[in-house]
C-alpha cells in the first residue's frame, strides 16, 4: 500500500533520536523484519499483538506484521520555505508522505541548547506549520498563474478553491482542519499541499516525566485537542537505549520503569490510524499476516492488496474471526461448526478479520 509519515521538527528536539530507534530496534528487528531504505527512509512494523494469539491456534513460523514507511525529514528552521537550511529539499521530501509526525521538545536540559533559545511547545508548533503554510500559498500561488485567464468551467471551479485555500492559510488556518468541500479538496488534491496532511503530535519528554506531566506537555496536549489532532507522549532518550537492547533486557528495563511496551509502539499505531489504516489477516501453516486496508475497503479491495489477479477474479471471501478462533481452537473446528462466513463483494472488511479468497483468473 506504500503509505507514509514523514517526522518533522525542528533542530535539537530529538527528532533523529526517535527516528533511529524507530528503524533500527534490536528488539524489534528479533521478531519482525524491517529495512531502513537510505539514511533518512525506513520500514517500520505495526506492533499488533493478535499475531501472538493467532499463532497460538495455528502454527507457524513466520509472522508478517503490517509497516508504514517513515522517512526522516531534514531539520526545519524559521524561513525554511524560502530555502532557509535545508529548506527546499526538506519541502520536496514532506510532500510526498501521507501524514505528519511532529516531534515537540517538551523537557528542560541545559546542555541542549534550543534553536530559538528556550523551550515552548506551542511556539516551536507555529514555526513549524507557518513555514509549511509558506510554502503552500508559494503552490497555490504558481497554480493560480498557471492557469493564468482559462474560463472553462473546470478551472474556474479550481481557481475558486484556490482562492478559499489561499485566504485560508493567509489567516494561519492549517487546511486539513478546515470546512473544505469534498469537491474543494479533490480539487487542490493535486498540489499535494503540506497542510492537507493530518499531524500526530510526539512530545518529547524528560525520562523522569514518563507520564507526561509537565506543564509543557500540558500545554501541547490542550493545542492537540484543540485542533482534533493525535499525540502520544516518549521519551526519546530512553527509546534510544531500548532500541539498543536485545528484547529480554528491553523487557526488564521496561518492567523497571512500569511500562508495558516500549512508547515507540504506541507511535507507530498511532500514525497507523491516522492514516485511516486497519489490518486484516491470513493465516496458514507458511506464515501469518497482517495485510494494510483503509477503513470501509470491501472485500475484493482487501484482496487486491494480496495480488492485483484476487481483485480482478475475485469471488468470495471466507471470513471468520480471532474470537472464533479463540472459542474453537482452530480454523477447522469454526468450518465444521458451520460458522466460517461466506461473503461477497460488498462485504466491508472488519479490522482482525481473519480472510481466505476464493478468485478465478
Amino acid at each position: 500500500m506504500g503509505l507514509s509519515a514523514g517526522i518533522v521538527g525542528l533542530p535539537n528536539v530529538g527528532k533523529s533520536t526517535i527516528f533511529n530507534a524507530l528503524t533500527s530496534g534490536k528488539a524489534q528487528s528479533a521478531n519482525y523484519p524491517f529495512c531502513t531504505i537510505d539514511p533518512n527512509t525506513g520500514i517500520v512494523p505495526v506492533p499488533d499483538p493478535r499475531l501472538k494469539v493467532i499463532n497460538r491456534y495455528i502454527q507457524t513460523d513466520k509472522i508478517l506484521p503490517a509497516t508504514i514507511e517513515i522517512l526522516d525529514i531534514a531539520g526545519l528552521v524559521r524561513g525554511a520555505s524560502k530555502g532557509e537550511g535545508l529548506g527546499n529539499q526538506f519541502l520536496g521530501n514532506i510532500r510526498q508522505v501521507d501524514a505528519v509526525l511532529h516531534v515537540v521538545r517538551c523537557f528542560e536540559d541545559e546542555d541542549v541548547v534550543h534553536v530559538e533559545g528556550s523551550v515552548s511547545p506551542l511556539r516551536d508548533v507555529e514555526t513549524i506549520e507557518m513555514e509549511l503554510m509558506l510554502a503552500d500559498m508559494e503552490s497555490i500561488e504558481k497554480r493560480i498563474k498557471r492557469i493564468g485567464k482559462m474560463t472553462d468551467p473546470d478551472s474556474k471551479a479550481e481557481k475558486a478553491a484556490l482562492a478559499k485555500a489561499s485566504a485560508l492559510l493567509d489567516e494561519g488556518h492549517w487546511l486539513e482542519r478546515c470546512d473544505l468541500t469534498e469537491r474543494e479538496v479533490e480539487l487542490i488534491s493535486p498540489l499535494f499541499l503540506l497542510s492537507m496532511k493530518p499531524v500526530l503530535f510526539i512530545a518529547n519528554v524528560h525520562e523522569d516525566d514518563l507520564a507526561g506531566e509537565h506543564p509543557h506537555v500540558k500545554e501541547l496536549r490542550e493545542h492537540a485537542a484543540k485542533v482534533g489532532e493525535g499525540m502520544v507522549v516518549i521519551s526519546g532518550k530512553i527509546e534510544s537505549e531500548l532500541a539498543d537492547m536485545d528484547p529480554e533486557e528491553a523487557a526488564e528495563l521496561l518492567g523497571e520503569m512500569g511500562m508495558e511496551e516500549p512508547g515507540l509502539h504506541a507511535l507507530t499505531r498511532e500514525a497507523y490510524r491516522l492514516l485511516g489504516l486497519q489490518s486484516y489477516f491470513t493465516a496458514g501453516e507458511k506464515e501469518i499476516r497482517a495485510w494494510t486496508i483503509h477503513k470501509g475497503d470491501k472485500a475484493p479491495r482487501a484482496a487486491g492488496v494480496i495480488h492485483t489477479d484476487f481483485e480482478k477474479g475475485f469471488i468470495r471471501a471466507e471470513v471468520y474471526t480471532l474470537q472464533d478462533l479463540q472459542e474453537y481452537e482452530s480454523e477447522a473446528e469454526i468450518r465444521n461448526r458451520g460458522l466460517l462466513r461466506q461473503e461477497g463483494k460488498e462485504y466491508v472488511v472488519q479490522d482482525g478479520d481473519i480472510m481466505h479468497f476464493k478468485f478465478n483468473v
